[in-house]
Formats: structure tokens, sequence, C-alpha cells
């Protein structure tokens, strides 16, 4: 029977890392907030691999907190292990990886929610919508429970319709065993969304103490001090190393006969794997002349003994996987405590969706994370912040927030969600970035703090401190333009130890630091500031001079494309009417509803003669528009 639970601004489903960003940012918005989720000792968990960060992902992570998110305070306060990667290669590349205490993340992360003003955290399965005059107004709970709002964000996860299989073994589950959400699947399906069927998977978890760590190689992290957020000011220096080994002939040997019992090939899977996260069984038989795989040893927390068999994910039946851990060198003698297994979920078809992450077809309805066809905590935290911030602002009568693709991670992520598809469980990868060099590490609060201060979730201390930055920034890069060094014996001397030509004349301080051997501490040593100078200013000041060349171009490309981005498309354009447009490019069009040229052109089967008999049409409807007035 139903009956009213109350009244919202904004209704989060599902409490993923997607959920918690996306609550979080709605009810500092101003928004009374509700997140309701299958499990409250779920909130914020971590089924997969203990970890956030990495190439792309870490830099994502930065996005979300220079924005006002959560993820980046709450793992700084959390890791138990965190490094910088490819810090032997160029800025652009750089990122931020930490290992989790997945507990102790959940727990900090549940905490931070049921603390937030505004914020009203709520166990309950939801099985409907509440559709009225053709919009979302709230939803409707298992109990019968009704629940109305102004707008619904929706972030399952892999819930939907999950189901878990082990070998020949297939039941019915969300992760790690919990309850799915089976009705609010059909229900999208009858209110006319098109869905896909993906699959992900873990491996098993082992007894630490049943462990040879003897043949394994010691990963340890950096021993200095690291950081998500640029807010962290306490940092964790008592670190719990990781382990590196790897698979063996006999491991290979082993999937190799046991392929007929693996349901990636027997049939079982019918959903689409993650193709930058195979399985072990589909590692050994795509890449059959390697020789060994790399496995990662991961403690799941400080107060723990499973460790995460990184790198060998896998579905294979549980003595099969028995033996083949025994294979792999230091594992010998282990005990298994959790069976690795594989999920299949419904996800939505992201072209579905406006680049605000509001659905075409239901106004007020909004959805993020791994439901839109994404794999990681991280690409789901990151739509999960900007759905809760576009709810929000839908409410407030307010323009969504359409991050640019120049502009962040989070933006080239969306853009080709909604844009391109997916036909896989899409990775950030920075690759995907065509403006990499301007998407760094280091400057994702320099790109977005503004942003996220006038959005509303930038408190002022921390704005007040990040124009304290800028301010030194331009004046140590002012300072290093104007100062003049002499070819003095002591300067030819800390040139020549790093590795320079000696100069012939004086040159400029910044000029100078230009040079790929030097760096800012060379030049602090030959002119140094009167002022103390913080080492992340330095850092930005010495990226900035060294690839002044190459920022310089890219912004040129990016002002290029946004020329395009802002000749914008009217949303009842009829592309039937468009004499010379290729048939595949109409009905693609007519499908993700671009909003200007620029994302047209970023459309799956449009090419560039399209484009150009589009920007007529617009120009010809512009001058039939003058001449009608």
């Amino acid at each position: 029977m139903e009956y009213s639970g109350g009244y919202y601004d904004v209704i989060v489903v599902g409490a993923g890392h997607a959920g918690c960003e996306a609550g979080l940012a709605s009810a500092r918005m101003g928004a009374k907030t509700l997140v309701l989720t299958i499990n409250l000792d779920m909130v914020a968990f971590m089924p997969c691999n203990p970890s956030v960060g990495g190439p792309a992902k870490g830099i994502v992570v930065r996005e979300i907190d220079a924005l006002g998110g959560e993820m980046g305070r709450v793992i700084d306060k959390t890791h138990i292990q965190m490094k910088m990667l490819n810090t032997g290669k160029g800025p652009a590349v750089r990122a931020l990886r930490a290992q989790a205490d997945k507990f102790k993340y959940q727990h900090e992360m549940k905490k931070t929610l049921e603390e937030e003003e505004n914020l009203t955290l709520r166990q309950g399965m939801v099985e409907r919508l509440i559709i009225e005059d053709g919009e979302c107004k709230g939803v409707i709970m298992q109990t019968g429970a009704r629940y109305d709002a102004k707008a619904v964000v929706v972030t399952t996860g892999t819930f939907l319709r999950g189901k878990i299989i082990v070998g020949d073994l297939a039941y019915e589950s969300g992760p790690n065993n919990q309850q799915p959400s089976i009705k609010l699947s059909e229900h999208l399906q009858e209110l006319g969304f098109q869905l896909e069927r993906f699959k992900t998977g873990t491996p098993p978890r082992v007894d630490s103490k049943t462990i040879d760590y003897s043949k394994t190689e010691i990963q340890p992290g950096d021993n200095v001090e690291r950081a998500f957020s640029f807010d962290t000011k306490t940092f964790i220096m008592d670190q719990i190393p990781c382990w590196l080994t790897y698979t063996s002939p006999e491991t290979h040997q082993l999937i190799d006969e046991n392929l007929h019992r693996s349901p990636m090939f027997s049939g079982m899977i019918a959903g689409t794997g993650p193709r930058y996260c195979p399985s072990i069984e589909d590692k050994v038989v795509r890449f059959n002349d390697k020789p060994r795989h790399q496995i990662f040893l991961e403690p799941e927390g400080r107060d723990t003994r499973e460790v995460y068999v990184q790198g060998l994910s896998t579905s294979l039946p549980e003595d099969v996987q028995e033996k083949m851990l025994k294979t792999i060198p230091g594992l010998e003698n282990t005990q298994m405590m959790r069976v690795g297994y594989a999920i299949e979920y419904d996800a939505i078809v992201p072209t579905q969706l406006w680049p605000s992450l509001e659905t075409k077809a239901v106004p007020n309805l909004f959805t993020a994370g791994q439901l839109n066809g994404t794999s990681g905590y991280e690409e789901a935290a990151g739509q999960g912040i900007m759905a809760g911030i576009n709810a929000a602002r839908k409410i407030q009568g307010k323009d969504p927030v359409i991050l640019d693709r120049s502009e962040a991670y989070i933006g080239v992520m969306i853009d080709d969600l909604v844009t391109k598809g997916t036909n896989e469980p899409y990775r950030l990868l920075t690759s995907r970035a065509e403006y990499r060099l301007l998407l760094r590490h280091d400057n994702a609060d320099l790109r977005l703090t503004e942003l996220g201060y006038d959005i509303g979730l930038v408190k002022q201390d921390k704005y007040d401190n990040f124009q304290a930055k800028k301010e030194m920034i331009a004046k140590e890069m002012e300072r290093l333009a104007s100062v003049r060094i002499k070819p003095t014996a002591e300067v030819q001397e800390i040139i020549k130890n790093a590795g320079g030509a000696e100069l012939k004349d004086g040159i400029l301080a910044a000029d100078l630091l230009r040079r790929p051997e030097m760096t800012y501490d060379h030049i602090h040593q030959i002119v140094p500031s009167e002022e103390l100078v913080d080492a992340v200013v330095a850092e930005q000041v010495e990226i900035q001079l060294k690839y002044e060349g190459y920022i310089v171009k890219q912004l040129a490309q990016v002002e290029k494309m946004k020329k395009m981005d802002n000749k914008k498309i009217p949303v009842n354009i009829d592309y039937d009417a468009i004499n010379g447009l290729a048939t595949e490019a109409k009905q693609k069009l007519k499908e993700v509803k671009p909003l200007s040229v620029g994302q047209a052109s970023r459309v799956s089967g449009v090419n560039p003669a399209d484009i150009s008999i589009l920007l007529i049409y617009l120009e010809q409807g512009k001058i039939a528009k003058v001449s009608n007035d």
C-alpha cells in the first residue's frame, strides 16, 4: 500500500561513489536531498579494486576536489599507501594513485553524508519512478513508501538486474552478494529507455598470513607527502606496501585446460566486459605469446588479512581458482578467502542523455556512474558530482554546468558518453583527451576552483587560499621574467653540474628555467626569492614556463573548437529537411541531438562534409530569420 514518505528537492537513488558525490553536491548547494540505498552498510563500498586514482582517473579525483567534492578528502584520510605514477614522464601523464583501506574509506564517507546538513540518508529499495505530466516527480519504494521530489538522480551502479557468475553457477545478485535491483530495471525499459548488458569481474581474495612474500617484489608507497585534495594538511606517512608477482607457465596451462569451464568462453556470459581490465582467462587467450602477466598483491586495509589479487580477475569455477592461485610464485600455500566472480548488469545507453546528464526522454531525471556505461569508482564519482550539481541547478531555475573537453577529464568523459556512446564499459585514459597538456594533475585547482566557488560548493577559506596561490604564481613568474642572470663563475658551475651548456651572455631567469635540464631549485640557488615560495607554486611556475610553447598551441586549438561549440543547434531542428546530409549522419544526429556544431562534429558517423552542410543550413536559417524580422 502506497504512503507518503516525504517531499524533497532532490532524491539520489544509490549511495556508491556516484551517489555519494551527487547527494553531497546537491545538499551543499542548498537542495533538501534524500539519498536512498539498498544497504546502509554498503555506502561508498569498493566491491572491486581497493584503490583510488591512476592515469587519468587520479586527475578526475583532483577535479572533483577542485569543484568542492569529497572523494579526494576521504581517500587522503584513509589510505594505506600513496604514490605518484609516471614521474619520469611529462606532467601531462603524471597521476597519483592511493591504495585504500576500503573499510575506513566507506565509514568515513558514510559519516560525511550523515553529518551533511540538508541530506537524509535512508535504507530502502527503489522499484519505480513517479512520472507525472511526462516529468520525473519522485520514487516508489519496495515497501510502498512514496517520496516526492523536484529532481531524481539514479546511480545504481552494477545492481540493475545484477547476476553473479562463477563457473557454471549463476544467480541474481548485486556486487559482493548484495540484493540486486530487478524491478527498477524493468521500469526503465517500460519508460522506453534502451539498456545494454555489460559485465565486470573481480579476482579472488587471499589470506595474507598464507603468502610467502620472499618470492615477491615489494612495491612501497612514496616516502614524501602526497595528497589528492588541495585542502589536505595532515599526511599519512605510515604506509603499507603492496607486492608484485607473476603468473607462471603452469598458470597458463591450467587456464587453457579449463577454458571449456569458463563462462567467458562457454557463452554463459552475455554482457560485454571492460577492454582495459580483462579477466586472466581473456589475457591468456588474447596474449598467448606472453610467458607471464603481472599480479599485484594489494592489502584491503589495516585491520584485515584479506589481500586483493590484482590482475587475476576471473569467473572460472572455484576449484580451478584454488589450483590457479597455487601456480603463482608466493601463493603456493595460500588460502582463498573469497572467490573471484563475474557480474553482469544493465546499463543505460548514454546517448539518451543531455550533456547535463539529464535524460532526454524524462525531464528532471538524471543518471550517473556505472549505470551510464562507465567502469571505475573515479569515473562514477566524476559523473556523480556533475549530476548532483545539475539536478540542484535545474530546480533552482539555473542553466546546467557543462564542462568543456579543454576544462576537465570529467568533461571529456561526459562528452564521449553522451555524444559517441559506448559499446563496452568505458574507462578514462589520457589518450582520450586531445588537450591533455592542459588537463594535468598539478593544475586541477587552477582550472576548476573558480567554477566550484561560483556554483557554491567551494567554501570561502578554500577559495581565499586558491586566490593567494594564484597571486604567488603570477608574482614569481613576473619576477623571473624581469631578473637577468649574469654568467659568473658560480652560475656557470651550477649550470654545468645540471648538465647544461655554459652561458655566453646574460639571460633572463625565466629563459634559463625553460632549458630542459634546469629546475626551479637551480634558479632559486642563483637568484633566490625574497619571499618563501611554496613547493606547489614553484612546480606551477616551472611547468608553465617549460611547456609554455606547447600550452599556447593547445590553447589556440581550444579556441578553434570553442568557435564550433559556440555555434548552437536548435533543439527542434529537422535534420530530414537538410539537403545533402548523409543518411547515416541524419540518423546519428537525430539520435544524439547535439546542442552545438562542435558536439555534432564528434558524433560517430558524422563526417566533415556533413558538418559543412550543417553550418551552411544554420547560416541560411539565420539569414531567413533576419529577413522575416
